[in-house]
């Protein structure tokens, strides 16, 4: 006996495990999307790999130490082979070489900055890919979020009508109203089911999006919470990090400018070797010894190439300020159209809220009277569809403000 409760038990909670509706909010998705996005971790991957080129760089400009190993034979018979005042006829090299490049602390100062101008660049670049993915993420959680609450409503306006189909059953069998009247309630309790069925349906399709933009898997029943999404007040253009881009690229240009002055200067670098160097034409047992010496390489004309160089800097930077001053003017006119379209959104459902509360009282005296057969069913059954419509309106302009606010909190962050 123990054991069946025992074994009923179990059965029950396996079945509650399978129907049981999880609850997921918005951060459980966006989170996920942006840990699963291979653009930002291809992003973290960039800046570990210009980490190594910087230290690379300064592994340059330390002494180069190399063993070198140069063995030739130039064979010759009866005067034809290579002239051996060259060849030496054999040389045998057996070296150690040092090569100190000498460089100015400036010079390599640029290059380090270049690499964490590069570095900046991509972290401004990981934070706007997570603007885009929050952005599409949070769009797409809305859409689904709003067919679950047209999927509720619809559904709690089918169980008011059953309700109403018993009454008007029973009103029907005595006579009060007639078949045709009855009929055509229950066409409209059909349909009302075929539209919960239908956006099941979509609500499925909108969730299965959303879970493949995140990279997600997932079929089980789910409630989405709401979204409660509020609007962010906007910085100042300069304050967000869209605008960083066009900061990062003046400093980039600066800095290509005084590479190209760097790169004119004086280039200078000590060498050395040691070892073991014979030709074995004389006393090979004595060839052991070193050199040592300084390099200077100075450019001195190159067909005015460093000017061209300064002039296609200088036209870059016209085409920076171009774009920077095209953003700022389609910023300003992108917050301003969306600040129009929510308050316009806001005002409808101000309207339709107010519209609803006669339809509501409608509904409700014309129920009062459906029980004492004193109401036509054509105008019970069109003042439900006015609430349908008017609540439909409602929940539309609903998600329609929530993704305004979506549109403008992407421009929100710095």
């Amino acid at each position: 006996m123990y054991l069946k409760k025992y074994f009923v038990f179990i059965v029950c909670l396996l079945l509650w495990g399978t129907v049981h509706t999880q609850q997921k909010n918005l951060s459980f998705f966006v989170n996920a999307a942006i840990n699963n996005s291979p653009l930002l971790n291809d992003y973290h991957n960039q800046q570990l790999s210009n980490i190594i080129d910087s230290l690379r760089l300064h592994a340059l400009y330390k002494p180069q130490i190399n063993a070198v190993s140069i063995n030739t034979y130039a064979p010759s018979y009866q005067g034809w082979g290579y002239d051996g005042a060259i060849t030496n006829g054999a040389n045998f090299g057996q070296q150690i070489t040092f090569n100190q490049l000498l460089i100015g602390k400036a010079n390599m100062n640029n290059q380090q900055q270049a690499i964490q101008l590069l570095n900046q660049s991509l972290q401004v670049a990981g934070k706007i890919t997570e603007q885009d993915i929050t952005k599409a993420i949070t769009a797409q959680y809305i859409t689904a979020y709003g067919t679950q609450q047209q999927i509720q409503f619809n559904q709690e306006l089918v169980t008011l009508l059953k309700k109403e189909q018993i009454i008007l059953t029973k009103l029907t069998e005595s006579g009060i109203y007639k078949q045709t009247d009855y009929l055509s309630f229950l066409v409209t309790i059909q349909q009302q089911d075929l539209l919960v069925h239908q956006l099941q349906l979509q609500f499925k399709n909108d969730y299965g999006i959303l879970n493949y933009l995140c990279g997600l898997t997932d079929t089980s029943n789910v409630t989405l919470e709401n979204p409660n999404i509020q609007l962010v007040i906007t910085p100042e253009i300069e304050q967000t990090v869209f605008y960083k881009n066009f900061l990062l690229d003046s400093l980039k240009l600066k800095n290509s400018d005084a590479q190209i002055d760097f790169s004119y200067r004086p280039k200078v670098s000590l060498y050395a070797d040691a070892g073991y160097l014979s030709s074995f034409s004389y006393q090979a047992y004595k060839n052991f010894g070193n050199s040592f010496g300084l390099s200077v390489i100075w450019p001195i004309y190159d067909g005015k190439q460093r000017k061209m160089k300064h002039d296609k800097i200088a036209i870059a930077e016209q085409t920076r300020q171009q774009y920077r001053n095209y953003f700022k003017s389609q910023f300003q006119q992108q917050i301003a159209l969306l600040t129009q379209q929510l308050h316009s959104v806001e005002k409808l459902i101000q309207e339709y809220n107010a519209q609803i509360k006669y339809s509501q009282t409608l509904i409700e005296a014309n129920r009062k009277l459906l029980q004492t057969g004193d109401v036509i069913m054509p105008t019970y059954i069109l003042a439900i569809s006015n609430y349908l419509n008017a609540k439909n309106l409602i929940t539309q302009n609903t998600i329609s403000k929530l993704q305004i606010i979506n549109q403008i909190n992407y421009w929100n962050r710095n």
